[in-house]
């Protein structure tokens, strides 16, 4: 490990702490917009949320975890799920109860430390599910790509919108493939200004609300009991809860990785039920003011191992950041002006990065197809979850595809012989970042 330019608790002088800052805000924000994006929150939420759930994070770790928590990915469809059946009033209860599960498996951590963790989620399961979470999203992705909606509501084939997509994807691939540096960490961002910057060019960019905007403005908050009524559901529970479940050895393997990083123990202190009750803490302060919920970036980590700068007080300057321009009437409408197809265009990648992740975990770890055990597992939980399986019990109760393939996958590795260790299963979550 190289030795740190500012370690994790060093101060930078006043210029260099604003453009360091500016490095992991940049990182960060082409994926965490385009989440709101896709699941129809408003941006400035999900800017807010992570910027106030990104100073949770450092409180609760007590200053010794320089990460920055940004909108997942992994709950996109069962927020979409959450909002049709109940509105989004419902995909913020959803994500309470997600925050409230982190904050569980955090107890239970402490009083019982976090093997048992590894045995219920090894490779065979975690990396199927990640497989099932990006391909659920391709068809939306296409969709947004190359077809535009009209004001009926059907969607026409759009050979301006392909051309935008085409444009914005070739940029993204290009940075991510050929950038050096910190341009490598931020392909996303970079994509989505080139393509807008085409889509200004060929007339597909509406300016008139971001003039209209003012530069400070009243976000949209959904604030529980004011702007919806509450209301908790079995099919809300069976909605969220396997993902979270899921999602929590993303956030263990970015936290082995991150310790990697900086040369630290972060497993043992702060210790990783404090990361785990923070990224918790994190997803239920954003349910509870509208935003989507919040995972720790791995694009973050990979500022932190480029630039040798691991001080937390740059974090917590891109979350202040983040926060103002939620605050921003011409940011959020700048945001919002962004033509649906270069949105898709950059999805194409995301989404693929993501099922290509999942896929690498299953080839890193060596998981041998020929065991039947892992054939069946790794099998029933691609097609329950890319099929759109579901189970009804009785009229209020539904399962749906990604989180029944979860729960069904966590269930077949208990119940059939065979399991790895624990062990076995900690060495494998390194390779989820």
């Amino acid at each position: 490990m190289s030795k740190p330019i500012l370690d994790v608790h060093d101060k930078p002088a006043p210029l260099q702490f604003i453009a360091l800052s500016f490095q992991h805000l940049f990182a960060m924000f082409g994926a965490t917009i385009l989440v709101p994006f896709l699941v129809d929150l408003p941006p400035s939420m999900a800017l807010i949320s992570s910027g106030l759930g990104t100073i949770a994070f450092l409180l609760i770790t007590r200053f010794q975890v320089p990460a920055y928590l940004g909108s997942s990915f992994a709950f996109i469809t069962p927020i979409i799920i959450a909002q049709t059946a109940g509105g989004p009033g419902a995909a913020m209860i959803g994500s309470f109860m997600a925050g409230c599960v982190y904050a569980v498996v955090a107890l239970i951590i402490k009083k019982a430390g976090y093997r048992w963790l590894m045995r219920l989620l090894p490779p065979i399961v975690v990396g199927p599910v990640i497989i099932v979470i990006g391909l659920a999203l391709a068809g939306t992705a296409v969709d947004m790509a190359m077809n535009e909606t009209l004001a009926n509501g059907s969607k026409e084939y759009n050979p301006l919108f392909l051309s935008a997509a085409l444009v914005t994807l070739s940029v993204t691939v290009g940075f991510s493939i050929y950038a050096k540096k910190v341009f490598s960490l931020i392909p996303i961002l970079m994509g989505i200004v080139a393509g807008y910057i085409y889509s200004m060019f060929v007339g597909l960019v509406n300016f008139d609300p971001v003039k209209e905007a003012s530069w400070i403005a009243n976000p949209e908050w959904l604030i529980p009991g004011v702007s919806y009524d509450i209301a908790v559901t079995p099919q809300l529970v069976f909605l969220m809860v396997p993902i979270a479940v899921v999602t929590l050895s993303e956030h263990i393997g970015h936290q082995l990785v991150l310790s990697k990083v900086i040369g630290r123990d972060l497993v043992k202190n702060p210790g990783l039920h404090r990361s785990i009750l923070g990224d918790g803490v994190a997803t239920i302060i954003s349910s509870l003011i509208g935003g989507p919920p919040k995972t720790t970036y791995g694009e973050n980590i990979g500022v932190l191992a480029i630039t040798r700068v691991y001080s937390v007080y740059v974090v917590l300057g891109a979350a202040v950041v983040a926060t103002l321009f939620g605050f921003s009437g011409k940011v959020t409408a700048m945001i919002q002006s962004i033509p649906t197809p270069v949105m898709g265009g950059v999805s194409i990648l995301l989404f693929g990065i993501i099922a290509s992740s999942g896929l690498r975990m299953l080839v890193d770890n060596n998981i041998d197809f020929g065991d039947k055990r892992n054939l069946v597992i790794s099998s029933v939980i691609l097609v329950l979850g890319i099929g759109g399986a579901y189970i009804k019990f009785g009229p209020v109760l539904e399962i749906h595809g990604m989180a029944l393939s979860a729960f069904v996958g966590i269930l077949l590795n208990v119940i059939l012989p065979g399991r790895p260790s624990a062990d076995e299963a900690l060495e494998s979550l390194e390779k989820i970042s």
